[in-house]
């Protein structure tokens, strides 16, 4: 199978309103990777936040199962967070809380639940690009109920996964080009250009300055692509997206 243009992108595609309860979805997919994510609203804040007037994101995530090619117990039944899955969950709340006013939100928490289905490399950049959407419409049904006022989403956020190659870099890596890959990178950006947070390892070796700008360059190359993503899955209506049967309650 030919390699991929080393610029080019998997196919990347978010459907909005996956399922009804939350009060925001979305489901994401880079290439064959697959992640459901779910923002919650509560009306409460962690202790440390209460009576201070301002709000709080926060993000949780976790792979199914038999997300990858082997089957993986639930942490739950291992009675143990692994440290992975916290590290991962804490770059997406940073992420995600970097384009939020949270004095905007009151007091006030949303939890972005994000659970891979289905893993073929850049799980986290897929979750902070489809968790940008769920959070921006859990926001939007704030805004319409008149809970809170226009401007607490003055941001935008995206990642993509990028590393380098025996042949040199390469964007969005899936599985097979991560295992090899010399050097991973994962590059969280927002809509201005500027970056959020950069996560870089020499896998095999070190890397150079050279090295790694040519990777910040792939990234941001993408990232025009990623937000029209994300602005076609905003442009969708709730209503057109609503699964059927859901206008009541099930039974649990």
């Amino acid at each position: 199978m030919p390699r991929r243009a080393p610029h080019a992108l998997r196919p990347v595609t978010i459907a909005p309103h996956p399922i009804s309860h939350p009060e925001g979805s979305a489901l994401v997919c880079f290439g064959d990777t697959q992640v459901l994510c779910c923002a919650s609203v509560e009306e409460r804040v962690p202790p440390w936040l209460q009576g201070r007037g301002r709000g709080w994101v926060s993000a949780e995530y976790d792979m199914l199962p038999r997300a990858t090619t082997t089957r993986s117990s639930r942490d739950s039944h291992r009675g143990k967070i692994s440290g992975r899955t916290q590290e991962i969950g804490r770059l997406i709340g940073r992420a995600l809380r970097s384009v939020v006013h949270l004095p905007a939100l009151g007091e006030r928490l949303i939890t972005v639940d994000c659970d891979v289905l289905q893993a073929d490399g850049g799980t986290r950049c897929a979750a902070i690009t489809g968790g940008y959407v769920a959070l921006a419409l859990a926001i939007a049904h704030l805004e319409e109920g008149d809970k809170i006022k226009a401007g607490a989403l003055p941001g935008r956020v995206a990642a993509v996964a990028v590393g380098i190659l025996a042949d040199g870099p390469q964007l969005d890596l899936d599985y097979s080009m991560d295992a090899r890959a010399a050097v991973d990178l994962n590059v969280v950006m927002a809509a201005d250009a500027s970056l959020v947070e950069v996560q870089g390892t020499g896998e095999q070796r070190p890397f150079s300055r050279q090295e790694l700008d040519d990777m910040l360059d792939l990234a941001f190359g993408a990232l025009p692509q990623l937000l029209a993503a994300q602005d076609a899955a905003l442009a969708i209506p709730y209503a057109a997206r609503r699964p059927r049967g859901s206008a009541g309650s099930p039974a649990a």
